[in-house]
């Protein structure tokens, strides 16, 4: 029990400073319309001095980094059903599918390409391809811990959640050029958009019918996180034992989190949960995925990612630019 309680007095000072600063970042969210997740990386970069130099609050920042990040991704089930697939129809998700292999694909021979780690184009890829930011954080934990580990997920993340915000204002406009109906342009939306909040925001700026067309393909989209996750363990084990032993990272093991997401996914699927149940698991679930960001945010070093230049950004906007033309082509074949 004693400890229990010196962990815990260890991690409140960090877990609070970054529940405000998570909390600022929300605030701030709502009143000027911008992403939280942007907001919260920024604010957390700017109060970085608090994890330096193993101050006080380093512990609680490890911990909501990790811990309270890992929470967040498991509450991320209750957003799934297993029938949304069924309503999408078989092939559009088979299409989703295809984009989705093909970006993490694009960007792994990107990074090869620009001199880059293949573990990082497989994180842009799957953040871009998949629910940006949310998915980025799960990637991440799964990824071998190699020295620029933490640095790769917050360029991964500021940049998919800039790409998200663009397309959010132009993506709408760009489907209405393109005379598509409501159904079209949901599915265009919610199969191109990185984050759920900016699909959301997308879609109902066109219509309600699109927006629901566009929730409703970007939760499918949500949904093949975790097979993602899992396929892309089984390919570290095979490929990255070799940077391990070398001192690049260890082989990282089935994470309880995974298990988490798929019952909360299957609970969802199978039983009929209360209304509030899932609101609120998934409104907990954005809190805790925004405190935690904003504690990535406070593990930064602004010189290090200064030190990258613009190739992750290339990498971004190419893999963006691929996911969007695929969806385009999709829909003018069908």
């Amino acid at each position: 029990m004693n400890d229990l309680a010196v962990k815990c007095k260890n991690v409140w000072p960090g877990l609070g400073i970054a529940t405000i600063t998570g909390m600022a970042a929300l605030f701030l969210s709502e009143h000027y319309n911008a992403p939280a997740m942007l907001f919260a990386l920024l604010l957390g970069m700017a109060v970085s001095f608090l994890y330096q130099n193993d101050t006080p609050c380093s512990c609680g920042i490890d911990f909501t980094a990790s811990t309270l990040l890992r929470a967040g991704v498991v509450l991320l089930g209750l957003r799934i059903a297993l029938g949304d697939l069924a309503i999408l129809g078989w092939q559009t998700a088979l299409m989703l599918a295809f984009a989705i292999f093909t970006t993490i694909v694009l960007g792994v021979f990107l990074a090869k390409s620009l001199g880059l780690q293949k573990r990082f184009g497989a994180l842009t890829g799957g953040s871009v391809a998949i629910c940006g930011a949310s998915a980025a954080l799960a990637i991440s934990t799964i990824l071998p811990k190699g020295k620029n580990h933490e640095r790769d997920t917050l360029l991964t993340v500021i940049g998919v959640t800039a790409m998200s915000t663009i397309a959010m204002i132009v993506y709408p406009i760009l489907s209405a050029q393109l005379g598509m109906n409501d159904t079209e342009a949901g599915i265009f939306l919610g199969g191109t958009i990185h984050d759920v909040a900016q699909v959301v925001g997308a879609g109902y700026s066109v219509s309600d019918s699109a927006g629901n067309m566009a929730t409703l393909t970007k939760l499918v989209r949500v949904a093949m996180l975790m097979p993602v996750v899992l396929i892309m363990m089984l390919v570290i084990k095979r490929f990255y034992r070799a940077d391990a032993k070398a001192g690049e990272g260890d082989i990282p093991k089935m994470p309880m989190f995974l298990v988490g997401f798929i019952l909360l996914m299957l609970l969802n699927s199978f039983v009929s949960l209360p209304t509030v149940v899932v609101e609120t698991g998934t409104q907990v679930s954005r809190f805790f995925l925004v405190v935690s960001i904003t504690a990535i945010g406070m593990k930064s070093n602004l010189g290090k990612l200064a030190e990258v230049g613009v190739l992750p950004i290339v990498m971004i906007i190419t893999e963006t630019l691929w996911i969007a033309l695929l969806i385009l082509g999709y829909l003018f074949l069908i």
